[in-house]
């Protein structure tokens, strides 16, 4: 038997599970870093923001909150392509609890007491929940313990 007969024999008896539990965590990677590229630009033009105040306090309160909102970003974007993107389960839980303690923030300061309208404001827990639900599919598919 050649090299190439082997090694197509072989790709063909991959478990069809472990391709899907890849594809699992691949999608809720992406969206966890196109949740980050979002975050990017919310950081961004809540720093605009900022800059339209006098200086002071909340001025300084802003800022902050815009380098939170960039440190949230740059997180859940490092932990998705280097750890979600391999179905790790310390990336799972990583980005499940910062990136839950980000959005949910946002959802209870924010969008309940409507300072922005579901649409587009709704588009970063939207891409959470998504990104949430198809890491978490990777991990219980996978079954596997790290």
């Amino acid at each position: 038997m050649s090299y190439q007969q082997r090694n197509a024999r072989e790709l063909r008896q991959v478990p069809q599970e472990d391709a899907t539990v890849n594809y699992f965590a691949k999608i809720g990677a992406v969206t966890y870093v196109l949740w980050g590229l979002l975050h990017i630009q919310a950081a961004r033009l809540v720093y605009v923001l900022g800059q339209s105040l006098e200086p002071g306090m909340i001025q300084g309160r802003i800022f902050q909150d815009a380098y939170s909102l960039l440190f949230f970003a740059l997180f859940g974007i490092v932990v998705a392509i280097n750890l979600n993107w391999k179905n790790s389960r310390l990336g799972y839980w990583l980005n499940l609890v910062v990136i839950s303690a980000a959005d949910i923030g946002f959802i209870i300061f924010i969008m309940v007491p409507g300072y922005v309208p579901l649409v587009p404001g709704g588009l970063g827990p939207l891409l959470w929940v998504v990104a949430l639900a198809f890491s978490t599919l990777g991990i219980m598919a996978s079954g596997r313990k790290e």
